[in-house]
Parts: C-alpha cells; structure tokens; sequence
C-alpha cells in the first residue's frame, strides 16, 4: 500500500522535471545550463519515493497497512 502512495509524489515530481527540462529548452546560456542540471536533479528525487516505498511495503513496517488492520478490527 505504500508503495501505491510513494507513485504520487514521484508521479508531481516527474511531471515537475519535464517542465523544467522544457522551460530549460527555450532559455539561453547558463540559465539552460542550470535548468538541465536543476531538472536532472528533479529526476533522481523522483526516484527515491517508489524506493522508499518499495521497501517499506516488503519489510512490512508500512504504516498504512497498520492503520487498515486496526480499523477492520483485525
């Protein structure tokens, strides 16, 4: 369940990127220089919720899934 959560973040983050990366496309100089760098950046933040959430899910700590039990009653 977690890792079904981590996906909307990356997915803002992403989506994120791709702007930078295209606003970087149109500038000149070292602000496209810096808006490549920045949207590369972007990209690896992205990554690291779904590796989070990967691993909080196949550990069994998810938080989530706790709460659920708790609720049904479980």
């Amino acid at each position: 369940m977690c890792f079904l959560f981590s996906l909307f973040p990356a997915t803002m983050l992403t989506v994120f990127g791709y702007i930078v990366l295209y606003c970087s496309t149109k500038a000149d100089g070292a602000l496209k220089t810096f808006g490549k760098i920045l949207a590369i950046w972007v990209f690896v933040l992205a990554a690291i919720p779904p590796i989070i959430g990967a691993y909080v899910t196949i550990a069994g700590i998810c938080p989530i899934d706790t709460m659920i039990q708790k609720l049904s009653g479980q």
